[in-house]
């Protein structure tokens, strides 16, 4: 697979097959990613990686945890403001749509969302960190190491779903994983085989056109 194949591949999966990951496969995969660009050369990003039995430990720990936390940061800026609102509204839509869940089933909507916290039945993942004394420039660091790693998974013949839902449980994973006060929880990641036969996984989101971003000066 070319670095194209693997771009156009990649997608966000809401659906895995059982299959295992082997822990050495992310372990190669966790050493390229670490090539990808870092201003500096200060590699911002902490993983913790939860595979075979401690995903087990980790689901039963979840379930006596409150299901829901503050996050400690915005996912989306309040009165997110056009075109973004209206392409992440459509993805949304988009979605539901493949799921048959309409807009007035509000309890299913809600149950779908809730499967984040089973990281969509993957039987691997891992949580991003990084130290709460970095800024904006680490922080893009730690997407282009996300981005890479989801890259090389596509390569391998693996499937991913990168998760900000996980801010919203910060303090427990925080406890379960160890993290110090010092480091922050970004997102997880879902690693696995996409099930095939899972109509969400259909989901390809658009993308504005070049000349909807792009200027040429």
């Amino acid at each position: 697979m070319n670095v194209s194949e693997a771009v156009v591949t990649r997608k966000s999966i809401r659906a895995f097959l059982p299959t295992p990951v082997p822990d050495a496969t992310i372990r190669a995969l966790l050493a390229g990613a670490a090539r990808a660009p870092s201003g500096g050369n200060v590699q911002p990003w902490k993983v913790y990686v939860v595979n075979g039995e401690s995903m087990g430990d980790l689901l039963n720990y979840l379930e006596g945890c409150d299901p829901i936390e503050e996050p400690e940061y915005d996912v989306y800026p309040p009165g997110l403001w056009e075109p973004h609102r209206t392409a992440r509204f459509a993805l949304g839509e988009q979605m539901y749509g493949l799921l048959e869940i309409p807009r007035e089933d509000k309890e299913g909507r809600l149950r779908q969302f809730a499967r984040n916290a089973r990281f969509f039945d993957a039987p691997a993942a891992f949580f991003t960190f990084v130290d709460r004394r970095f800024g904006p420039p680490q922080w893009s660091d730690l997407g282009m190491f996300l981005q890479t790693f989801m890259l090389l998974a596509r390569e391998a013949g693996l499937d991913t779903c990168a998760q900000e839902y996980w801010s919203s449980r910060h303090g427990a994973i925080s406890r379960f994983v160890g993290a110090p006060e010092n480091e922050m929880l970004f997102c997880g990641m879902a690693i696995g085989h996409a099930d095939p036969e899972a109509p969400v996984n259909t989901l390809t989101s658009e993308r504005f056109g070049v000349d909807e971003f792009a200027v040429w000066i």
